[in-house]
């Protein structure tokens, strides 16, 4: 196959992640997978060596990921397309949630994305080209009761790629965040979702609603094989968009968000400008 682009792809090994993985190798292409446990990914990913690269990587650990990210370079020769997929989901109210279990979160799920970031972009400037898709949520855009430090991790890799796309254009390179719904991978499972273990009485309503999203699991609207073929749809595009919502539900969620921020500035307007000189 001509033209065969290189794949860098965090959390490879479930989910979304393993879906995008097999779609692309499938098509002919390329796949550096990263996985805390190599042998998960051999498992479920068993390609010739000349299309995939499993590597074991602690994306909290600036180091383990350069040298992720320099194997990878080092094999095939160029990196075309990272995708920041690695992350679990951290549920509890600010009054559960110890500092520990909201330091490991955004270690994860937003100082791993930056880790990545910050040691393909000297490869992609070199070659001139390159696409950073960094995977936040819907959450990010329109958060749920009970899931507020997932919902600022997520979030801050939203502000994070909308300025990256900006400092990164004059070299050719593109950046993408993507905000998806609810699909049937694991994401609702323990092995990917994080509860407060201190729990206190007075949020029985929030651990009620935590349950319910723990037993939706298997059942939620979005097909991650059609996901997988929306991302490498997007990477085909002269112009890809900063921005992209996957699922209907993510669509109208994020609608509904922007008609509140309208409403709640169009109401204050007035306050609002009543600062200036």
């Amino acid at each position: 196959m001509e033209n065969r682009k290189v794949w860098f792809i965090t959390g490879a090994s479930k989910g979304l992640g393993l879906a995008l993985a097999k779609e692309i190798l499938e098509a002919g292409h390329i796949v550096a997978a990263t996985s805390r446990n190599t042998a998960s990914l051999s498992t479920v990913l068993n390609y010739n060596e000349d299309s995939f690269l499993p590597l074991q990587v602690e994306l909290g650990d600036e180091k383990s990921v350069a040298i992720a990210i320099e194997q990878t370079h080092k094999k095939f020769g160029k990196i075309d397309v990272v995708v920041n997929n690695a992350g679990y989901g951290i549920g509890g109210t600010m009054e559960e949630l110890t500092d520990k279990e909201v330091r490991d979160s955004f270690d994860i799920n937003v100082f791993g994305i930056i880790n990545v970031i910050r040691h393909v972009l000297p490869i992609m400037r070199q070659q001139n080209n390159g696409h950073i898709i960094t995977i936040s949520s819907i959450a990010g855009i329109a958060p749920s009761t009970g899931w507020s430090v997932y919902g600022a991790t997520k979030h801050a890799v939203i502000g994070l790629t909308e300025v990256l796309a900006d400092d990164v254009k004059p070299f050719g390179i593109k950046a993408t965040v993507i905000a998806p719904g609810g699909f049937r991978t694991n994401f609702n499972n323990p092995d990917s979702l994080v509860l407060a273990e201190n729990k206190i009485e007075a949020y029985a309503e929030i651990h009620a609603a935590q349950k319910r999203f723990e037993g939706i699991s298997g059942k939620q609207g979005g097909d991650p094989k059609k996901a997988a073929k929306a991302i490498i749809e997007l990477t085909e595009m002269p112009e890809p968009p900063v921005y992209l919502l996957l699922g209907s539900d993510a669509y109208e969620r994020a609608i509904t968000k922007i008609e509140l921020l309208r409403n709640n500035y169009e109401q204050l307007k007035s306050l609002t400008k009543s600062t200036d000189y």
